[in-house]
């Protein structure tokens, strides 16, 4: 049972047994006092007042601030994990993929590591769509070089990719479509067409979309319905 509190992040295993001793922990209705409880998933687990919902694993989505960088930590730099509670930070929490520190967007956190390795692996290019505004006029020429892949400033080439401007009246707003996702790639892709982005920010991974009312560098667990948007294509975890 102090294992299972454990990972719902409610404090170290020391931290819970002293709890589950102190009586604080009901099993189906009853108090119980012995840390090495054998607990089921079909179990009614109660913490204080709060009834603990167990799952084989956790997914929450953030919008990420534009202060941050995407690591688990770091000496220098803000991280997202500043961003989450301290109970989500002891649940083992990690972000998948990256975003630039000056991305905003969609960012993803799971304890997953089988759905992490999908959504990052090279191998099977899962798409993500980005809001751009960029420093000057966006061109069908431009279009074309994203489609036909773009020499970077290392000499990679991108793979095939999409741009399109939704509003022609706003030529310097532009939706991004991308399934890789190199070092700061498409600020350096619109580099090498001799444009800057202004401002960027993910929308979208995979099938799952950013909930626009979730404020920028706040966060929420996924409902049932993204969960299972989020692992529409993963066949070895359906």
């Amino acid at each position: 049972m102090d294992k299972v509190l454990g990972n719902f992040g409610l404090g170290s295993r020391s931290d819970v047994k002293k709890e589950i001793y102190q009586g604080n922990v009901k099993v189906n209705g009853i108090v119980v006092k012995d840390p090495g409880f054998k607990i089921t998933i079909n179990d009614v687990v109660v913490f204080y007042d709060e009834t603990l919902i167990r799952k084989d694993f956790y997914y929450f989505m953030m919008n990420k601030a534009p202060d941050c960088i995407t690591a688990t930590e770091d000496p220098r730099e803000k991280t997202v994990m500043d961003y989450l509670s301290e109970r989500h930070q002891n649940m083992n929490l990690f972000p998948v993929g990256r975003l630039d520190k000056e991305t905003e967007g969609l960012l993803l956190f799971t304890t997953d590591g089988t759905l992490a390795h999908y959504y990052t692996s090279p191998k099977h290019l899962v798409e993500k769509e980005y809001f751009a505004e960029i420093s000057e006029p966006v061109t069908k020429e431009d279009i074309l070089s994203f489609e036909t892949g773009i020499e970077l400033d290392d000499g990679y080439k991108t793979i095939p990719a999409r741009l399109a401007i939704p509003d022609e009246t706003k030529p310097r707003i532009v939706t991004v479509w991308l399934k890789e996702g190199k070092y700061r790639q498409i600020r350096r892709m619109f580099q090498s067409l001799g444009k800057e982005v202004l401002y960027l920010k993910r929308v979208k991974m995979g099938n799952l979309k950013l909930d626009p009312s979730i404020p920028i560098g706040s966060y929420r667990e996924l409902t049932e319905e993204e969960e299972t948007l989020l692992k529409q294509k993963i066949p070895i975890i359906q």
